[in-house]
């Protein structure tokens, strides 16, 4: 065989193996593609859960009230207005609301320690589940939960008859993509960020860097949204998080409007940041939920 003949060959081969390279990447884009939903969202339907409300009442120390609203789209959504331990001190009639936005798993009562210990701040919280996870119809969608975070805000605001002024927004994880995009069309006291990314494609990014951010169907640009946000914000992150990297955090720390801080906290993994943030979160959560403008800027580490 002559010199040219196999360096043809040789060139030959390598086409094929390109193509071969390449079909395989367009089979596994293309079904990430079909999957990205399935991926992204993880709804635990009932009965998954404890849903007996007086047993968590006594469990936790707060009482757990069962309501229902409706979508602007007919979705009928379920969630929890969660009370705060009954003291030698009523509460509050004008103190803090937080409304909280759950992560992408699970359902509401998977979170039942978490607001219960948020109301034993003295705070009224009301929770509740996305289309398509727990009690709630339909299916989860990006604009589908930017459609239930208004109907939570009309209870809140129109139903209930809470000045916004009153009202903090808590998201976590997936969450943050919701309560950042509600922010930036209502105008609530303050807007706390725990553990959550950038946006979808940012995170998609880091996971599965193979992948052309152009393809991720989800957007959740919260960075980009920031700018927008009209209220002080606190963002809350552990610099460990293996799930959504801290730089994420640094990112929205960038975007957000002035007065913002960061709470950065140390050894967590994604899911125990909350409790990982022990007394220092809570203290800097009852300061912010109370006083958003003037709370003073915790360490950030």
């Amino acid at each position: 065989m002559s010199a040219g003949s196999h360096r043809r060959t040789w060139a030959v081969r390598l086409l094929v193996l390109l193509a071969g390279a390449g079909a395989v990447w367009l089979v596994l884009v293309g079904v990430l593609m079909l999957l990205e939903g399935s991926m992204l969202y993880f709804p635990a339907r009932f009965p998954v859960g404890e849903w007996d409300t007086a047993g968590l009442g006594r469990r936790l120390g707060c009482r757990f009230e069962d309501l229902s609203f409706t979508t602007e789209d007919g979705r009928r959504l379920h969630g929890w207005w969660v009370h705060p331990p009954a003291g030698p001190e009523p509460v509050a009639e004008d103190g803090p609301v937080l409304l909280y936005f759950h992560g992408n798993a699970g359902n509401l009562t998977h979170r039942a320690g978490t607001v219960a210990t948020m109301a034993r701040l003295g705070l009224q919280v009301l929770i509740f589940d996305y289309r398509g996870y727990g009690r709630s119809e339909g299916r989860p969608s990006e604009h589908g939960l930017y459609q239930d975070a208004r109907a939570a805000w009309r209870v809140l605001t129109v139903e209930r008859g809470i000045s916004p002024g009153r009202i903090v927004l808590y998201g976590k994880s997936l969450g943050g993509g919701v309560a950042v995009q509600l922010a930036t069309e209502v105008r609530p006291a303050g807007l706390v960020l725990q553990s959550t990314f950038s946006s979808v494609p940012d995170l998609a990014a880091f996971h599965y860097p193979f992948v052309p951010r152009a393809l991720v169907r989800t957007r959740m640009e919260s960075a980009r949204k920031l700018p927008g946000v009209r209220c002080p914000v606190l963002i809350v992150h552990s610099r460990d998080d293996e799930i959504v990297p801290f730089a994420h955090a640094e990112r929205l720390l960038a975007a957000a409007p002035e007065p913002r801080q960061l709470l950065a906290i140390e050894g967590a993994g994604h899911n125990d940041t909350f409790a990982a943030g022990g007394e220092r979160l809570l203290a800097a959560l009852s300061r912010f939920a109370r006083e958003p403008t003037a709370a003073e800027a915790p360490p950030s580490s």
